[in-house]
Order: structure tokens, then sequence, then C-alpha cells
């Protein structure tokens, strides 16, 4: 089967290599489109922590499944994906219903080997029944269940406002699902044309330029005076990240999707007068994916709309430099295999 390679920053190579073959408590899923996301775009330019080279990427994932052991339920042939965060299931994080920050966990696409390739082996355990979707709807579940997963985190109530800084992918799915949860979205961001983007296709409200001198005045008087009582981080920017400490109102929780190498830094009186909560959020659960799913089909998260870029498996390698610059207008680029 064909297979791409990320050798070293900056270097793909194509190649050829055994089709796997049917394991125990294996699956073999027959791969139909890769969704490209901001992981796969960071190792390739060197900056994805806990990251090895050389590395086969991708891990938004959808495709047929070819054979499966352990997996009841599931029928040869049928569009699946799959939660590639592939856990222990015996630590303590597995233990406490948290498998997703698993302690010694694999991620597919970063831990281990992902899927630009055309023959996957996943776990039978992860698979996920796809439900009527279509394999680009599929593949678009993995990015979008990290954004319900962070806004469950923030426990979002109906009517608080939320700040999304980041209008990438996942702050896009982010923003979705904070207004499932009833909340009134500001997205927030340096590039215009995601910021357009989230008013026309996503009908976010207020949007506000993270570059203008005056971001403080215009967050006052969108939330009348009080300042969001939630704000999720999805840009993995260090300056992004500390800027937006100044943002949150009295008791507001900041929750950080993004993830960047270095160290956070705050001034403790101003977030400790706010009595303000802080808090990570890594991946997604299967309630998380199935939430998803469930929102997709009832029409509320329409993912299609977040496709800019498509392109064939072979034309990966000439195209992938292309999409990591801001001029080029990505938002999602999808593959097919």
């Amino acid at each position: 089967m064909k297979t791409l390679t990320c050798t070293t920053p900056g270097q793909f190579a194509y190649g050829e290599k055994e089709r796997p073959v049917l394991t125990k408590g294996q699956a073999i899923i027959k791969i139909n489109r890769i969704g490209i996301c901001g992981t796969d775009l960071h190792a390739f330019e060197g900056t994805q922590p806990y990251f090895e080279y050389p590395r086969i990427l991708g891990h938004e994932l959808s495709g047929e499944l070819v054979e499966a052991d352990g997996a009841p339920g599931f029928e040869k042939g049928e569009a699946v994906t799959f939660i590639p965060y592939f856990n222990c299931g015996t630590c303590i994080a597995c233990r406490s219903g948290k498998p997703n920050c698993c302690t010694s966990l694999k991620v597919c696409g970063v831990h281990v080997d992902g899927g630009m390739v055309e023959y996957l082996s996943v776990p039978s355990h992860t698979l996920v029944h796809g439900q009527g979707l279509s394999f680009d709807e599929l593949a678009l579940v993995e990015p979008l269940a990290i954004g319900a997963h962070g806004v469950r985190r923030a426990a979002v109530q109906p009517g608080e406002f939320v700040l999304v800084v980041g209008a990438g992918p996942i702050g896009l799915g982010i923003m979705e699902f904070s207004r499932i949860a009833g909340a009134q979205v500001i997205a927030m961001d340096i590039n215009e044309h995601r910021l357009a983007f989230c008013k026309d296709k996503l009908q976010v409200a207020h949007t506000v330029n993270a570059a203008s001198p005056d971001v403080m005045e215009q967050l006052k008087q969108i939330t009348n005076g009080d300042m969001p009582t939630v704000v999720i981080d999805a840009t993995g920017s260090l300056k992004a990240i500390q800027n937006a400490f100044q943002y949150m109102a009295h008791g507001a929780r900041y929750v950080l999707v993004g993830l960047q190498k270095g160290e956070i830094s705050f001034p403790h009186p101003e977030f400790h007068k706010r009595e303000s909560t802080l808090m990570s959020s890594r991946n997604a659960t299967r309630e998380d994916f199935e939430h998803v799913i469930s929102s997709m089909k009832k029409g509320l998260v329409k993912p299609a709309t977040y496709i800019t870029h498509r392109v064939g498996f072979d034309a990966v390698k000439d195209n992938f430099e292309s999409w990591l610059d801001p001029k080029n207008g990505v938002i999602k680029a999808m593959v097919a295999v």
C-alpha cells in the first residue's frame, strides 16, 4: 500500500509498505478521507510537542471497515471513523473515566504512525459507527469532538459570554458547541478572513481582532461591562494565551485547548482577585464523539462548511506547505484517498 511519511520538519516522502493484517483486538480500515489539522501542520513545521520523526501523520480519518476482531455490532463494509487516542485502560486516568489523558496515551499520527496510508489497523474498541454520515463528515468528527470536549470542560451555561481565541478549525468547533450550549459567542483572531468566516458561515454575532488597540473596550461593550465568563484558547500561541488572562470576568473559567511548548506566566494578584479557574482540555472522549455525530444528524453543525481545500492523496506532498500560508485562506484541507 502507499504511504506518505513526514521524514523531517519540512519534508515528506511517498513510499510503500505491507498492508496490515488482522490481529487480535484490532480492526482494519480502508482509509477514504484524511482531514489535515493543526497538529499535522505543526509537525511539518517542527513545532509540535511530544513529536519524533519520521512519522506518518493523520488522525482525522474516515473509511470503510474491512475486517475486525472483537467489534460486536460493526459490519464489514460500513462507513466508520474511530477515536484516535489509544489508551492503556489501567492507569489512574483510564480508571477515572478519562482515557483522553491516559498516562501512556498514544495518539494516532503523533506518537504512533497515522492515517496517511491506504489501510490502517486500529484497536477495535476505538471504532465509531458512521450512522449515515458521509466520509467528509466522519473525517471532521474528531476535530469537532475536541471543541465539544473543551466546551464540556468549561461547563458552558446558556446566556453567558464565551470568548474563543483562535478561529482555526478547532476554534470554530468550540464556537459551534458553545452556541449549541446556549452561549453568546465572541470570536477573536488576528486574521480578518477567518473572522469574516465566523460571521458569514457560522453566524457568530461578535468578532474582535486581537491586534486592535481597543480590545478590552470592545469586550466590555459586547458583555455590558462584565467581560467574558468563559475564555477558551484554541491558538497554541504563547502570546495569545498569556494576553487572554486579562479578558476574564471575575469568577471566570479559562480553558486551554491549544498547546504550545513554553511556560505560561500571568500576574497572580489579577488571577487571584477574580477567583479564576484555569484548566486544560486534552483530546476528547466517546461521549464527545457521540455528541458531535448527534449534532451533525440534527443539522446543528454543518461540517462541510469548513472544507476549503481538497486534494487527492498523490497531491498532498506538493500542496501541504501552501496550507501553512494564511494568504491561502485554508480553514480545512481534505484529502481523498
